[in-house]
């Protein structure tokens, strides 16, 4: 366990492995170390240092209850890279992570050499901005519902049909899920971030090399919206998953991190 004083807040952060790094910015909620599940042992397999973090707002990297922005985690994100001495590395983002990477592009290019977002997208539709409102409102609600009922709420809306379906899979995804709720004060402030405005037109002006990765059953970010994304970064390129919920890189971590591995070997 690591810590490092980056842009007003502690933030906590592991490193793996040896080579050129590669930092994994977590989506909404999650730990860092949930990549260390498939995508860190993979990367640092292929000889990459890999570096997982709790984003602001997910303890115990600092929770900041009192409120922070998409901008404040872009700046966590290049404050970390520099802290470390790493830029300009390569980056794989998810959801709300993949958001971050394509603002950190943006906004610091000079940090990023190449980016896989994942699960991603550069708008809200009215049917997500509805849920991220909804899902605003029952909390400010204060209403505590059961664990496992929200645990069968997240595997409906994250994993595929195929899963789904699965006897042998789902109780150990349901248990998963039930003992890994969100219990940082910054969830809140994740949930916000769900109802994004449309930035499509924005991301024609990242400069480095992207590849994104839809999954084809994501309900959170369908790969349509991911598919915008790569049509609006000049020279993206695009994957589609199949058989594949929102957490498409824990269904199937074996496709999803060669697709990874593949776009960083192709830097010459």
């Amino acid at each position: 366990m690591a810590w490092a004083a980056v842009n007003g807040i502690r933030m906590h952060y592991d490193s793996e492995g040896t080579g050129p790094p590669v930092l994994m910015v977590m989506g909404s909620g999650s730990r860092g170390r949930v990549w260390d599940l498939h995508q860190v042992p993979a990367l640092t397999a292929a000889g990459y240092r890999v570096i997982t973090f709790d984003n602001r707002g997910v303890p115990p990297t600092d929770e900041c209850a009192e409120g922070f922005t998409v901008d404040d985690m872009v700046a966590d994100t290049a404050a970390l890279v520099e802290h470390l001495g790493i830029g300009p590395c390569l980056f794989v983002g998810t959801s709300m992570g993949a958001q971050i990477v394509q603002e950190l592009a943006l906004q610091r290019p000079e940090l990023v050499r190449r980016a896989v977002l994942m699960a991603t997208r550069g708008r809200s539709d009215r049917l997500r901005r509805a849920l991220a409102e909804a899902e605003i409102a029952l909390h400010d609600s204060g209403l505590r519902l059961p664990p496992r009922y929200t645990a069968v709420v997240r595997a409906l809306q994250n994993l595929s049909p195929r899963t789904l379906a699965d006897s042998g899979q789902i109780d150990d995804w349901l248990d998963l899920f039930e003992m890994s709720a969100p219990t940082g004060r910054g969830d809140r402030v994740h949930m916000r971030f769900s109802a994004m405005d449309d930035r499509l037109a924005a991301y024609a002006g990242i400069s480095r090399p992207c590849h994104v990765i839809s999954f084809a059953d994501d309900l959170i970010t369908p790969a349509h919206l991911g598919r915008e994304v790569a049509d609006a970064i000049p020279g993206a390129t695009y994957d589609l998953v199949p058989g594949c919920g929102h957490y498409g890189y824990l269904e199937d971590p074996d496709a999803t991190n060669k697709i990874i591995i593949e776009f960083f070997r192709q830097e010459g």
